[in-house]
């Protein structure tokens, strides 16, 4: 796998890493109002959601699924409105769900 530093951004294997990106959109798009990287506040935590989806194939899909359509009931009874972002951004912002250990 190749790796490259373009304006500060690592780009390995073409594919940029989330990390710096997807916090900022998560932020952006408000979803810190329900959502924290490590405890619950209106919605499960990020290090929550990654453990759930750890290990499954689809799971990027799933979430992008989710967070563009909304939903409701996998996490209580709180419905997760949907989310207007770029597909590239929920994207991005999914990726970085998913890194958090």
């Amino acid at each position: 796998m190749t790796s490259m530093l373009v304006a500060g951004v690592v780009y390995a294997g073409g594919a940029m890493a989330a990390d710096a990106d997807g916090g900022a959109l998560l932020k952006k798009n408000n979803c810190l109002a329900c959502h924290a990287i490590d405890k619950k506040v209106v919605g499960p935590s990020y290090k929550d959601v990654a453990a759930k989806y750890r290990g499954q194939a689809d799971a990027e899909a799933q979430l992008i699924a989710k967070v563009t359509k909304g939903g409701k009931g996998a996490w209580g009874s709180m419905p997760m409105p949907p989310q207007t972002a770029k597909a590239d951004e929920v994207k991005t912002m999914v990726q970085y769900i998913l890194s958090q250990k």
